[in-house]
């Protein structure tokens, strides 16, 4: 792997490695009062965020530390991008002062690939390596590590994702956490539904490996896990729904609705959550749900994302 643009270049079997090798990064770590190893120590890992983030950024960042790498954050809002710098300058700056990773989250559907190809081409030229890109969330496109860790988090709730039954639900329209989702869980064998309302459902949804279905009531029994999706009112220019009020009535997870499903179905989130519209607060707080599982999965997926990325495949095996 040179770069983690999409899940579409995951097939199962390095899926399945990048899951395990998250896991013996959570063992290697257990019970170590000084979380630190050594396994990136001298790179130097730098993230690149046009737009606000929580848990992508700090986990990414608490991943880089510790494995030891030198991590460097840079905002959009803070940067030369606010003089009028271009996303290629950006790009190219960042590796010339020493990136081997860059991590990067834009507005704009694509912008991670267009630096992948940018730093390939550069390689080409110099005769080296560039540095790898790891795509942390490109407009309505992809979010590959956040399907990665949802999907750490469903395995290790329910032992396996192979047959299962997973529901995400709400705003699909806007969402690269619902495109990632269904793409690596269905290579990962589960069966997916989406539900949501026709105005938050994208044009050719129907030929994605997914069933639609406009019932969170009638898709709720006999499901393994929903994953509750936030409503984007940024990306919204007009009605895509009455009211926040009638949205929690027909496709909020509610105390009932978290009655219908199965004792041991497991409640996602990729967050941040709109409580009391896409989830009741005694939902999201409840033992049924993984949110902050979720969290902690984030850190250590990334830590593997990094390390197969940086160090590579055969001593990642090693």
């Amino acid at each position: 792997m040179r770069h983690l643009l999409t899940v579409t270049d995951l097939d199962r079997g390095t899926a399945t490695e990048l899951l395990d090798e998250a896991e013996r990064f959570e063992q290697a770590l257990l019970g170590r009062e000084v979380k630190k190893l050594p396994t990136l120590r001298g790179r130097t890992v730098m993230t690149v965020f046009y737009e606000n983030s929580t848990r992508t950024r700090v986990s990414f960042e608490v991943a880089g530390k510790w494995m030891s790498a030198d991590v460097i954050n840079v905002s959009a809002s803070s940067s030369s991008v606010t003089k009028g710098e271009s996303l290629r300058d950006t790009a190219l700056t960042l590796h010339a002062a020493g990136a081997d990773a860059l991590i990067v989250r834009h507005p704009a559907s694509g912008a991670a690939h267009q630096i992948a190809g940018w730093m390939d081409a550069w390689a080409v030229s110099e005769g080296r390596r560039g540095p790898a890109i790891i795509n942390a969330g490109d407009g309505t496109h992809q979010h590959p590590t956040q399907a990665l860790l949802d999907a750490l988090t469903l395995r290790q709730r329910l032992g396996d994702i192979e047959g299962k039954r997973i529901v995400i639900v709400g705003d699909i329209l806007h969402s690269r956490v619902a495109r990632s989702n269904v793409f690596l869980l269905n290579t990962l064998g589960a069966e997916v539904v989406l539900v949501a309302p026709r105005t938050l459902l994208p044009v050719g949804a129907d030929l994605w490996p997914a069933r639609i279905s406009a019932s969170l009531d009638a898709e709720l029994p006999g499901a393994d896990a929903v994953l509750m999706l936030r409503v984007q009112q940024e990306r919204m220019n007009g009605g895509f729904f009455p009211s926040a009020r009638e949205y929690s009535v027909n496709y909020g997870l509610s105390e009932r609705r978290l009655a219908m499903l199965d004792a041991n179905a497991v409640v996602l989130h990729p967050g941040p959550m709109l409580r009391g519209m896409e989830i009741a607060s005694p939902v999201a707080d409840s033992s049924q749900a993984a949110i902050l599982q979720q969290v902690t999965n984030g850190v250590h997926m990334r830590m593997a994302v990094l390390f197969r990325l940086l160090v590579g495949t055969q001593e990642a095996a090693a």
